[in-house]
């Protein structure tokens, strides 16, 4: 039987609350178990093991805490991790659960959005060097083309607080040029972090007009409620009372000041650990 409970949704730290926000608008009566392992960010640069021992953990203690379904709101778990929680451990640890990730809904939405074939990708180290993307667009896609550039000092940039600094236009504009670079074809732009929303105005003013760019918010949000309409099981197993609790592997004041940025909205947080 599964347990009845929140859904849980886990990032390497801030940014899988910019998805979270787009779940609560899609979810309202939704209840929502968020997990960010700040005290261990940022994954984006760490090993593929590595990235796979701390998701896992996570997965684990989002189960423990009677979640019915996981979504890894981090595309660096997402590419490093994903694939091998869902087909080595699920089946042992939780079959009748569910653990998704952002980059696949991502990739088929891109298939609506570009003529030329061509998608740029702007992300951490760790999504690039994975080629999930590349992988996920080229299997749903026939023909198209993934042209990935990372962008590591994004990440910072939003975790310390400086995305509406004069400075990060630098960054921003920098790693834009790069990208839009290697070919000319390219006519959407996959923002491949889920911190990246808080940078979106100064992207898309780096970025030509002609060009869309794919935020993952709303397109995760999206796709998981057309999972659930295909899934009763698991839509049935999700507890419903609007509430969401916020934890952290890290300061839980420090914290909570810090999601507020992501989530326009104060919050309260909890300390919890993974070990």
């Amino acid at each position: 039987m599964l347990p009845r409970g929140p859904i849980g949704v886990f990032d390497s730290g801030f940014g899988g609350l910019s998805v979270l926000k787009e779940l609560q608008r899609a979810l309202p009566a939704a209840d929502f178990l968020y997990l960010g392992d700040n005290a261990r960010a940022p994954y984006g640069t760490r090993s593929f093991d590595t990235v796979y021992t701390y998701t896992l953990q996570a997965v684990r203690w989002l189960f423990d805490h009677d979640c019915p379904l996981v979504i890894i709101a981090c595309n660096t778990a997402s590419a490093k991790a994903l694939r091998s929680i869902q087909q080595r451990d699920l089946p042992h640890i939780a079959p009748e659960r569910r653990v998704l990730g952002v980059i696949r809904p991502t990739a088929e939405a891109v298939g609506q959005l570009s003529s030329s074939g061509v998608v740029g990708l702007l992300g951490t180290p760790g999504t690039v060097a994975s080629g999930s993307y590349d992988i996920e667009v080229a299997k749903l896609h026939p023909g198209f083309r993934v042209v990935a550039e990372a962008a590591p000092m994004w990440v910072p940039i939003v975790e310390q607080g400086f995305a509406a600094s004069d400075g990060a236009d630098w960054f921003v504009a920098e790693a834009v040029d790069r990208l839009l670079a290697r070919d000319p074809d390219i006519d959407t732009i996959i923002l491949g972090c889920t911190h990246y929303p808080l940078l979106y105005h100064k992207i898309r003013a780096a970025v030509p007009e002609s060009i869309n760019l794919v935020c993952q918010g709303h397109i995760v949000a999206a796709s998981l409620l057309d999972y659930l309409q295909r899934h009763r099981d698991i839509d049935a197993a999700i507890s419903r009372g609007g509430n969401t609790l916020y934890c952290t592997t890290d300061d839980a004041e420090a914290f909570a000041a810090r999601a507020s940025v992501f989530l326009d909205r104060h919050i309260e947080a909890r300390t919890i650990s993974l070990q």
